[in-house]
């Protein structure tokens, strides 16, 4: 080791205290660096393990396929495996409920079974073609409960439109037709028996508000016809966007009816059709690295730059001896290895740690947030870890390349004067005259200070820019985050629907009285349309007008309307929760409120939209029409049936009404106002929403009703995993926040204190000229307020442009409007001030029973 790296040596270890804070602050750098990558790494691989327990390992599904041509798919050179399915619908004749009217008989063959979601209960696989086994929920539904060992006779074909002639699946709910009429028919069945050897937990195909219950067998491709028509899954051996392209070629090469893709898997891949979404994605990524490089950088470069000030006069005697530039400089880079030593792997062992901690906590929860059996593991690559080290590597390099810069340009004389901080010309230490008129003679002796040791001043206010960037883009970032969840997610704000049959307010009371149910609302729905003029069209119609998607028709446009008619106890509570009074319907002039934003997908660019439906004012009317369709499909001259006045706008629906996309209006109205409207019972379709604490029990108890015709939506677990995602999302990005502000302020109260540390001569210096205490407190109060000033004079403006690229970015596939957090911004001005005085006090405090003349005489702390 050379002269100038002993003397790096021991400045670090006389200056205990600074080295300390500064390894701290390099290791919390290290930490959330570490923390992020291993976060993004361990819930991709969480994602990952939970969409393969849910629906399966496979990539492409190549539909309807021959055998033969099956053949040629399991022969292409980016195919790794090849799972051959089949499928069929028989009736459910012992149905307890017509909402499951289908058996659904899904076959593999014999090494498929172990890339689907099958957990036994009770039994074993099938090993044949005469072998099945059940999913729970057949016997849930059934009036006949079957066990293992019994045999189950079917008559199996295909599910089909009957009037047009389309073959449905098992995501199909079910076709209703004029007066509940259903139109399907199962086609080309033929009836075969099996023996029952097992029961399996329901699968993940199998959802639960969908007409069907799964049973599951064996396939053979071997003992095909040449009619006879498979599924493949295929596992690809190179998973990229090219995929897409080539599988679409590779179904148009053989003759393949249709090919489908596992998107959701894919996309964790990183692979998708979606480039909107894909640039969404990175720009997220980027930004949270961004954040925490930068909020690293300026913690970190803050104390190498005042390491540099304190170790002056040492360089300044190397120089003297004949140091030259680069070793000077090399000695800061020096002192930056010796710190990245020390802090790098601290640092790792710290975030992993951190990772762990915080997955223990949140794993007690996660499985009902995301509906999976999963769990969080930390997950370290080899990967991961480089790149962990090499941006905390390149963190400390960029921290200490200017500081080493300033190092190599110290001369002897400068460095023994000590006068590279401080210039004493007139214009640079000029203050206002209103500054003394306004504050006082100490408010001016603090601004002149701060002028005095600018460089100082600046790297102070710097930090604290840099806390108010970091917090504020965090904190925009996490909100849009937790917006755009929320768009995805549908307003569920029940656990069970009934809907069709003979439904009335007296079925609704017998369904409310059932004991696990805490809430209960009836809706008949009726649908009508309105020509809306091109005045009151939001700008997403326009648009579309203009692209030719859509066209006006006497300079009108024509809207559906869904007509939601509420129970009137219900109608009341909601009228109400928007703000209108509910005696005011039922009136002469038919009222009704309208929902006016809604959150679409739109089919165009795959972006969710939020929009508003028509520019109207409330007071005005709608002219609300009949269907301009007759029963027999034939265009006809709608009736007026109603002017219908806007009591109220709102964006909040009822329980029970899902809200649809832009040319479409929702009206809400009391059931009394059907009438009036000119709705008979016959042209409306009932529904009963209900809240409950426990949705399974109630929905047994529906069923033991068996009420004709009436279908039963279980969404429950739909509701509740989208609320626990929600809480899921806050646990993440508010943890995420307060690491951020950890850092801020440990940035804050080092750059501060150690400032205050190096000043020590300069107040012993005011006070030797007799500034007594309460001046003494007073000047450092105005230094407070002029750095908080400072930093939000130049952190505001620069934090709303870091908002407004984080807003571009997200509405690459989420479509919302710019909204500034101004709650986020108020309290960061108060925490900001709150942060700089206690500091500055908790620095004082240290030094202000220090010895005048020992003060004078000191060089550095």
């Amino acid at each position: 080791m050379n002269i100038v790296n002993k003397v790096t040596v021991r400045h670090l270890k006389e200056n205990k205290r600074r080295s300390l804070v500064t390894i701290i602050g390099a290791i919390i750098s290290v930490a959330m660096i570490t923390a992020v990558a291993t976060l993004g790494v361990s819930f991709l691989d969480l994602l990952i393990r939970a969409d393969i327990e849910k629906n399966g390992e496979w990539h492409v599904e190549y539909q309807d396929a021959t055998a033969q041509q099956l053949e040629a798919v399991g022969q292409d050179e980016n195919t790794e495996q090849l799972i051959v399915t089949s499928d069929g619908f028989a009736a459910f004749d012992d149905a307890m409920t017509e909402s499951k009217r289908y058996l659904y008989f899904r076959n593999f063959e014999a090494q498929g079974m172990g890339h689907f979601p099958l957990a036994l209960t009770e039994g074993r696989l099938p090993e044949n073609a005469n072998e099945v086994v059940i999913s729970e929920t057949l016997n849930n539904s059934s009036e006949e409960k079957y066990q293992v060992g019994d045999t189950l006779t079917a008559e199996i074909g295909e599910r089909m439109h009957s009037l047009e002639n389309r073959k449905l699946t098992e995501y199909d709910a079910i076709q209703f037709g004029e007066g509940d009429i259903i139109n399907e028919e199962i086609a080309n069945a033929e009836e075969q028996t099996f023996d029952i050897v097992g029961i399996i937990e329901r699968p993940g195909w199998e959802v639960s508000w969908l007409p069907v219950v799964s049973v599951v067998g064996m396939t053979d491709t071997a003992a095909a016809s040449a009619d006879d028509t498979f599924d493949g899954y295929v596992v690809a051996s190179k998973v990229n966007n090219d995929l897409f392209d080539d599988a679409k070629a590779l179904a148009k090469a053989q003759g393949i009816p249709s090919v489908d893709f596992n998107s959701d898997l894919l996309r964790l891949y990183g692979a998708t059709q979606n480039d909107n979404l894909r640039t969404t994605m990175f720009s997220f990524v980027g930004i949270i690295m961004g954040i925490v490089v930068i909020g690293s950088v300026a913690l970190i470069y803050n104390a190498f730059a005042i390491s540099v000030s304190e170790r002056a006069r040492h360089l300044g005697m190397l120089a003297s001896v004949g140091a030259t530039k680069r070793q000077k400089r090399n000695s800061v880079f020096f002192e930056g290895a010796i710190i990245g030593a020390i802090s790098i792997p601290l640092g790792i062992l710290a975030g992993l740690g951190g990772i762990w901690l915080t997955f223990l906590f949140i794993n007690n929860f996660l499985q009902d947030a995301l509906n999976v059996g999963v769990q969080l593991e930390v997950v370290a690559t080899p990967m991961m870890l480089a790149v962990a080290i090499g941006v905390s590597a390149l963190t400390i390099l960029i921290s200490t390349y200017l500081p080493a810069q300033k190092a190599s340009k110290i001369s002897a004389i400068d460095a023994i004067r000590q006068t590279q901080d401080i210039k004493l010309t007139g214009k640079a230490v000029k203050t206002s005259k209103w500054v003394r008129k306004l504050f006082g003679l100490e408010a001016e002796i603090g601004l002149k200070n701060l002028k005095r040791n600018r460089k100082r001043y600046l790297a102070t206010v710097f930090s604290l820019v840099i806390s108010i960037v970091l917090f504020l883009s965090v904190t925009y970032f996490t909100n849009n985050l937790k917006t755009s969840l929320e768009m995805t997610q549908s307003d569920l704000q029940y656990d069970i629907q009934l809907h069709g049959g003979d439904l009335d307010e007296e079925s609704l009371t017998q369904y409310a009285s059932l004991p696990d149910v805490t809430e209960a609302g009836f809706i008949r729905q009726a649908v009508g349309e309105a020509h809306i003029t091109q005045d009151r069209l939001p700008d997403v119609l326009m648009e579309q007008i203009e692209r030719g998607e859509a066209m006006l028709i006497e300079d009108r446009y024509l809207y559906n309307v869904s007509v939601h008619a509420m129970d009137n106890e219900n109608f009341e509570q909601y009228a109400e929760q928007v703000g209108v009074d509910p005696a005011s319907f039922g009136q002469e002039t038919p009222r009704a409120i309208v929902i006016d934003e809604v959150v679409y997908q739109n089919g165009m660019s795959g972006t969710i939209d939020e929009t508003k439906t028509i520019n109207a004012e409330a007071g005005e009317t709608i002219e609300l029409l009949g269907s301009s369709i007759n029963e027999m499909g034939e265009e006809i001259e709608p009736e007026t049936l109603a002017n219908v006045e806007i009591a109220a706008l709102t964006d909040e629906a009822p329980v029970g009404v899902t809200t649809s996309y832009p040319g479409n209006l929702d009206l809400i109205v009391p059931m009394d106002a059907l009438d009036e409207l000119g709705f008979i019972a016959e042209d409306t379709y009932p529904v009963i929403s209900l809240a409950t604490s426990d949705p399974m029990k109630t929905e047994a108890e529906i069923l033991e009703i068996n009420e004709a015709g009436i279908n039963v939506s279980n969404v429950f677990q739909r509701r509740q995993q989208q609320e626990q995602l929600v809480l899921l999302m806050q646990v993440f990005t508010y943890g995420f926040i307060t690491l951020i502000s950890l850092i801020s302020i440990a940035n804050i109260f080092n750059t501060i204190s150690t400032s205050i540390q190096l000043r020590k001569r300069e107040f012993a210096m005011l006070r030797s000229v007799g500034m007594t205490p309460k001046g003494f407190n007073k000047m450092i109060r105005y230094e407070s307020l002029f750095y908080g000033v400072k930093a939000l004079a130049y952190g505001l403006p620069i934090s709303f442009a870091a908002m407004f690229a984080m807003h571009y970015a997200v509405n690459q596939t989420f479509s919302y409007g710019f909204g500034v957090p101004w709650g986020s911004v108020a309290f960061v001005i108060v925490v900001i001030f709150l942060i700089v005085g206690a500091a500055m006090l908790y620095s004082i405090a240290k030094i202000k029973n220090d010895n005048i003349i020992e003060s004078l005489k000191q060089e550095n702390a």
